[in-house]
């Protein structure tokens, strides 16, 4: 499974910015899918995740404003980021896990795409 994340740009704080990342493969739908991030001089951190049975989890730090979807037909998960933060800058990631399991974890996930940059100013 190859993946490619896009959508990132520069935002003000209380702006939204939706990432999209597409995927190869023709049993995409059977993957979990998830969105890490990494800020500057910090780990990498789980952010959302959505199974191949659309059960979605969230980070407390982002529930009840991203909102992670999936379409199996363009094999595609998006990332909806809504009332951005400067603390939500970072560099995303999207990533997939064969496994379905722990998908908050990301040492689940078999395949990675590049990162996007997303920055929000103050």
């Amino acid at each position: 499974v190859q993946l490619q994340a896009s959508g990132g740009g520069l935002v003000q704080a209380g702006g939204s910015l939706r990432l999209s990342c597409a995927a190869s493969g023709r049993t995409f739908s059977r993957y979990g899918m998830g969105w890490f991030r990494q800020a500057p001089g910090k780990e990498r951190e789980f952010v959302a995740a959505i199974s191949w049975k659309t059960i979605t989890y969230y980070a407390d730090s982002v529930k009840g404003r991203f909102t992670i979807s999936r379409d199996n037909a363009k094999n595609t998960v998006d990332l909806q980021m809504n009332s951005l933060k400067p603390e939500d800058t970072a560099v995303y990631y999207c990533a997939a896990a064969g496994s379905n399991l722990y998908l908050s974890q990301e040492a689940h996930y078999d395949y990675w795409g590049q990162g996007t940059q997303v920055t929000v100013s103050s």
